[in-house]
């Protein structure tokens, strides 16, 4: 039997390796608003009045993968819908474009991408109790999202933009993978993450605690794709952090015997070659 991951996980920082740091700190400070933790030796640290949530590491060289594994949206969660108004009117205001915007029953999000084609969902999670699940599985759709109603609740507020609020955390990650099945396998079986949702063959989503989820993966890119090389933009690493020591040294024992292997600071790599850092946090 399966032991479930800690019922506290969180997600995040979320790392991502850039080719041009002070275009990509720009971008997340003044239109997103993250603030600066801590910057030196080209890796700049942001956060939303607390703990890192995003790191970013410059490689002047590095150039876009395509048609590999890798990132397909890291997810910013906000406290409130006023608050996810409020970046929504400053997207307007700075002229930075959106991608889309769902209704997903259990969440309202916005996508977008950084200057580097880095994927960001910026989303408020309606309350739980509102989430309708079944046989373990949570309804998740992906309806139009009225962007004049979500603009005037944060009119209604009367409050201004002033970056992302305190509260803000990481809510998920969404991967590209090369297998839907071997991906499962690795979060579900060795890390202990329940699955939550599919959507076909080419999509699932695990978390714990009957979260919606934590982590999903697709294939949509195409199936067999193999990972980004070392010296290309994107995701570096995202970490999963844990309540308990030893429940991360029991989960490193299952993950080494099923034969994979742990780099130090207990780095590991799905199936794909997304890496996943676990902390005690």
């Amino acid at each position: 039997m399966v032991r479930k991951i800690d019922a506290v996980t969180e997600v995040g920082p979320v790392s991502l390796r850039v080719a041009d740091l002070p275009r990509a700190l720009a971008y997340y400070t003044e239109r997103l608003g993250f603030n600066v933790n801590a910057q030196g030796g080209g890796t700049v640290r942001l956060g939303a009045g607390g703990v890192d949530l995003l790191v970013l590491n410059e490689r002047k060289r590095a150039r876009p993968a395509h048609g590999t594994t890798g990132l397909f949206h890291f997810a910013v969660l906000l406290p409130s819908r006023e608050a996810l108004a409020r970046s929504l009117a400053r997207l307007v205001d700075t002229r930075t474009a959106l991608q889309g915007a769902a209704d997903h029953l259990v969440s309202e999000a916005l996508y977008l991408a950084d200057p580097e084609g880095n994927g960001i969902e910026l989303y408020r999670d309606r309350p739980r109790e509102e989430w309708m699940w079944e046989d373990g599985r949570v309804a998740m759709t992906t309806d139009p999202l009225d962007l004049a109603a979500l603009l005037a609740t944060g009119e209604a507020t009367g409050s201004a933009w002033s970056g992302l609020p305190q509260g803000t955390v990481i809510g998920h990650v969404h991967l590209r993978v090369a297998d839907i099945a071997a991906a499962e396998h690795f979060y579900c079986d060795l890390l202990g993450f329940d699955l939550t949702a599919r959507y076909g063959p080419m999509a699932s989503f695990v978390s714990n605690d009957r979260y919606h989820h934590h982590v999903a993966f697709n294939t949509w890119g195409g199936v067999g794709v193999p990972p980004p090389p070392e010296d290309a933009t994107g995701l570096e690493e995202f970490v999963v952090r844990l309540d308990d020591a030893d429940r991360v040294e029991r989960l490193l024992e299952r993950v080494h015997a099923a034969g994979l292997s742990i780099a130090p600071g207990a780095l590991l790599r799905d199936p794909s070659g997304n890496a996943v850092r676990l902390q005690v946090g």
